[in-house]
């Protein structure tokens, strides 16, 4: 994809190369690899904003592992929480007595990953961690902290390898900040 393309013009910049997010995504494939050895995580890709980071780092990943994906919302079409979280795909295994690793692209306000970490625990998981591609501490309303987390970023309203406005903007290899004047933010 041309950087000179429509979809670029709609960033005010570019928080995270595709280089650095392959670089960090490697890096992390290697110590989950490590941290798992001798057993057979479940990776749990958390639909749709993680797609792609999941699929990279599970090619990343040098252990037998198993998948399964769950869509959860708590932001429907706005860029906020509604700090409801609703799961419209669960998972379709039982988790007794599986090591659990949520895939998630963002932690942001962190209550969908709160919600879910409880929920899953519940289920009788032998462990739960979370990766995460980025972490915005900045917005953060409960006590969550990601196990695994490529990047730190600011708290401003990012876009690209998975992540979206309106079902927009995923398919952008790298991390860029959305212009406000997309979303109706401050310009």
């Amino acid at each position: 994809m041309e950087q000179d393309a429509k979809i670029y013009q709609d960033l005010s910049k570019v928080l995270v190369s595709s280089e650095e997010i392959h670089q960090a995504v490697k890096a992390l494939g290697k110590k989950i690899t490590a941290d798992y050895q001798g057993k057979e995580p479940m990776l749990v890709g958390i639909l749709k904003g993680a797609v792609v980071f999941y699929a990279d780092l599970i090619r990343e990943i040098d252990l037998p592992l198993k998948t399964d994906f769950m869509v959860v919302s708590s932001y429907g079409r706005s860029t906020e929480t509604t700090g409801v979280v609703k799961i419209i795909k669960d998972l379709s295994c039982s988790l007794n007595g599986v090591d659990v690793l949520i895939v998630e692209d963002i932690v942001d306000s962190g209550i969908t990953l709160n919600y879910l970490k409880n929920m899953l625990q519940d289920r009788g998981a032998a462990s739960i961690k979370i990766a995460t591609l980025l972490d915005k501490p900045a917005r953060r309303r409960v006590n969550l902290k990601a196990d695994y987390s490529c990047f730190e970023i600011p708290d401003e309203f990012v876009v690209g390898y998975g992540l979206d406005y309106d079902e927009k903007y995923r398919n952008l290899p790298l991390i860029g900040v959305l212009s406000p004047k997309i979303y109706g933010g401050e310009d």
